[in-house]
């Protein structure tokens, strides 16, 4: 089941203006780059921000994911007739030949059901070429980020053109052993409605990733660090063999 902050349009149009520094994407902007890459797959693409960047740079584009609000959001943006769209997961993909495929963000612990993982690093590998890549990250377990995920520390308030002003923040309402469930509760101040978003981020061991890409016919490249976030995640780079 898919987030309430991604599939409830009043939610999927806050998310781009709740969170408007995407400083995260650049380094998978430099990979793209680095690695040569002329059609991405970008899995988990929500409101479309890093599919636009790649094809602002004349990349071939297909952006994917299973909730309908977030993708409206994302069509409506300037230049989103360059990006082929595609309401579905990786296990709805028609055939692709990408030599590169992305999960920003928090794509791949969100996808916390473990045959739902591993049926996404196999239509992941369906998609690519051989040779091509897969990149993705995911969170430090022993950071333990979900610590600081209080109603103190991720409060927001923020005034929305067009909506008026919306305050928003995290509450972890369980961990148990890799998963940490949590709640984000938005209020707007133009009519009082209170609407809630249940999360869950699967926190995977450097070691079971590793296993779960090798297992699936990858090769693991590097382990690479997210350079706005040192230290607290790590970035995957696997190639399709």
């Amino acid at each position: 089941m898919t987030d309430a902050c991604f599939v409830h349009p009043r939610l999927a149009a806050l998310y781009d203006p709740l969170d408007p520094d995407r400083s995260d994407l650049d380094a998978y902007l430099r990979m793209a780059r680095e690695f040569g890459a002329r059609r991405v797959l970008d899995i988990g693409c929500g409101t479309g921000v890093f599919a636009l960047l790649l094809a602002e740079e004349g990349i071939d584009v297909v952006g994917a994911d299973p909730a309908g609000a977030s993708l409206d959001v994302a069509r409506a943006k300037p230049g989103a007739g360059r990006v082929r769209w595609i309401e579905g997961d990786a296990t709805d993909l028609p055939p692709l030949t990408a030599d590169l495929a992305t999960m920003t963000a928090n794509v791949a612990q969100a996808i916390a059901d473990p045959g739902a993982w591993h049926a996404t690093l196999r239509g992941a590998h369906a998609a690519l070429r051989p040779g091509g890549r897969l990149v993705f990250e995911t969170r430090d377990p022993a950071r333990r980020a979900w610590e600081s995920w209080t109603r103190e520390q991720s409060y927001v308030r923020a005034d929305v053109p067009g909506v008026g002003g919306v305050e928003s923040w995290h509450e972890v309402t369980s961990v148990d052993g890799p998963l940490v469930s949590f709640r984000t509760t938005y209020v707007f101040a133009s009519d009082g409605e209170v609407l809630t978003s249940d999360s869950t981020l699967r926190f995977r061991e450097r070691e079971e990733v590793a296993t779960d890409l090798v297992d699936h016919g990858y090769a693991l490249e590097d382990v690479r660090d997210a350079p706005d976030r040192p230290g607290r995640e790590f970035v995957f780079v696997a190639r399709r063999l």
